[in-house]
């Protein structure tokens, strides 16, 4: 009696855990280094515009001096102090809670500055912020 093989028809798949393991540590390994290495430039971004059925959008406009606008107010054209601008935004969302906030940060201002522009929309009563940028 002769005894007959059978043909083993599993797959080995040790091979390619061991592959993916070994990919899973480089990007894991190359992951942080990606993300910090790239510079950026936000205005140049080309990005969705506000839908036309929304109100008149609050801007608060950054310099690349630092200086505070505001398209609401007396004088458009006047820089605005940190509790002027907290005073103003909180009005105006009094009067329309559903209003759409804007910051328009120069591209060369501080990234400090618009951050800063950011918390002082916040402590208003912001809830969400969009930033503008210009078509390229």
């Amino acid at each position: 009696m002769s005894k007959k093989r059978r043909a083993v028809s599993e797959i080995n798949v040790v091979p390619y855990i061991d592959v993916m393991l070994v990919l899973l540590i480089i990007f894991m390994i190359t992951a942080p280094i990606v993300q910090q290495g790239v510079e950026v430039e936000l205005p140049q971004l080309a990005a969705n515009s506000l839908p036309p059925e929304q109100q008149e959008p609050v801007i608060l406009t950054v310099s690349k001096t630092g200086d505070y606008y505001l398209n609401i107010g007396d004088d458009l054209k006047k820089p605005v102090s940190d509790d002027v601008v907290t005073q103003r935004i909180a009005l105006v969302l009094k009067q329309k809670p559903q209003i759409p906030v804007l910051v328009r940060g120069d591209k060369d201002a501080s990234y400090g500055s618009v951050t800063t522009a950011m918390v002082l929309l916040q402590s208003a009563g912001v809830e969400k912020v969009g930033l503008m940028t210009e078509q390229p």
